[in-house]
């Protein structure tokens, strides 16, 4: 007896998930900006809890995991991502192969100038410098941070995803608990609000679906048939 509800492939998930990652971003947006951009209760809660448990051993651990959301980190996991994509696709030819490579790198630079743009345009206030274990520069929603780390992460995960699927569950888990780690340490210094970093995961989540739907139509080049060894036709004769 066959299903009548068969599941949706694998390739019209991340067509899916973008609307729902953006529309979910745009109603948290709306949510902030109708709250005037300042805090809500409990983010300003959480930020005071951040600032008054804050142990030296606690504020240098916290230092030296943010620093991985930004600069060179994320570019790194980009290129990996970009390198694991070359091995599942074998790409032919130097200029497809570097295409495919980079691929990821330009989209997490992309993605970085929508995040700027919005980070701008939205112009919502950081907590107060005061509290603040970490040097920060312009507003605050969406963090970078958050945003950076997770796509990152998610792009490396997706191409370990397509070059290994027995490794989908332990690539994803990874991706999530570095992208937490990092969001939970730019709260933890006092330089975002809570919402900051949900909204840099949710402009993450959609940024990377899209990537995940329009990356691989990238044109690999497979070798063409025509040049692999033919063998030696005999005559019957």
């Amino acid at each position: 007896m066959t299903d009548p509800s068969p599941r949706r492939p694998r390739s019209a998930r991340p067509a899916l998930l973008a609307p729902a990652c953006g529309g979910a971003f745009a109603l948290l947006t709306l949510a902030v900006a109708v709250h005037g951009w300042i805090p809500f209760a409990f983010e300003a809660a959480a930020v005071r809890w951040g600032v008054t448990h804050r142990p030296p051993v606690a504020r240098s651990l916290a230092v030296a995991v943010t620093a991985l959301g930004t600069d060179v980190f994320p570019y790194l996991l980009a290129l990996a991502a970009g390198a694991f994509s070359v091995r599942s696709r074998r790409p032919s030819g130097r200029r497809r192969r570097t295409l495919v490579l980079l691929a990821p790198a330009v989209w997490l630079a992309a993605g970085q100038l929508l995040r700027q743009a919005l980070m701008h345009g939205f112009a919502r206030p950081r907590p107060p410098a005061a509290g603040w274990a970490f040097d920060a520069s312009a507003f605050s929603f969406p963090s970078g941070h958050a945003f950076t780390s997770a796509l990152s992460a998610g792009l490396l995960a997706a191409a370990v995803s397509r070059a290994r699927p027995s490794a989908t569950r332990a690539a994803a888990a990874g991706a999530a608990l570095f992208a937490a780690a990092i969001g939970f340490t730019r709260v933890f210094l006092g330089v975002h609000w809570p919402l900051d970093v949900l909204g840099g995961w949710l402009l993450a989540g959609g940024w990377l679906s899209l990537g995940a739907a329009l990356l691989p139509r990238l044109p690999a080049g497979l070798r063409p048939v025509c040049a692999t060894p033919r063998r030696a036709s005999r005559s019957p004769g």
